[in-house]
């Protein structure tokens, strides 16, 4: 059973449901996935929210190993993404000499609004934390206590590991930012990181019309034949 959390924001709700049917719609494995939502975190979750905050799950994600008991594995991703391919093949590639792994992006901002009018943050390994392949035994640090204290630079940038050397790499397919990087149609998880199709501003940009199919798919009840 591969465990994922999805980021879950009321805003985009409809960017969490897309994006939990394409990984069921791809896996050749059970999957179990949970959204964060701070209406079922009230009990480990009191942090104000930040002025800087774009979502409602920037700093929530870092509650998953606790949420896991610290044991075993997990993924945590954000809600604005589209898996284009069998997850099994990211939770394959877990490696236990690594608390964590992700996608280590040299990304920088261009703008500095994204989506919803929100401010456009530039910071050290922006986006790392989007996409995490978790090894929750080796992430005790981060208790509530301290995700519900530390800095957002403190988490973001994996300054609660006594180590860099324990965040592992994964390949750049499995977190494509899409409008930054080079468009790829080999990507396995395509991330609208700037503004899903789901808004007016963005809805041809790569891979769009695969959302929309998605999207679509999901809401097709009791109409396949």
């Amino acid at each position: 059973m591969i465990r994922v959390f999805v980021g879950y924001d009321p805003r985009e709700a409809v960017a969490y449901h897309a994006l939990s049917h394409s990984i069921h719609q791809h896996a050749s494995v059970p999957v179990c996935i949970s959204p964060l939502m701070l209406t079922q975190l009230r009990d480990v979750y009191r942090r104000p929210r930040d002025p800087l905050q774009s979502t409602d799950f920037s700093f929530s994600r870092f509650l998953v190993p606790h949420l896991c008991g610290f044991d075993g594995w997990a993924i945590f991703m954000d809600c604005d993404m589209l898996m284009r391919d069998d997850i099994a093949k990211l939770w394959a590639l877990r490696d236990e000499q690594f608390a964590v792994q992700v996608v280590k992006h040299a990304h920088i901002p261009r703008e500095s609004v994204k989506f919803l009018g929100q401010p456009q943050v530039a910071y050290p390994k922006k986006n790392w934390s989007s996409v995490m392949l978790l090894n929750n035994s080796k992430c005790s640090a981060l208790t509530p206590e301290l995700v519900n204290q530390a800095s957002g630079l403190h988490l973001h940038r994996f300054e609660w590991l006594p180590d860099e050397m324990l965040v592992g790499s994964l390949p750049g397919r499995w977190n494509h930012l899409v409008g930054y990087d080079v468009p790829n149609p080999e990507a396995g998880l395509a991330h609208f990181t700037i503004g899903g199709p789901y808004f007016g501003e963005y809805a041809d940009c790569e891979f769009s019309d695969e959302w929309r199919a998605i999207r679509d798919d999901m809401l097709n009840a009791g109409q396949r034949k």
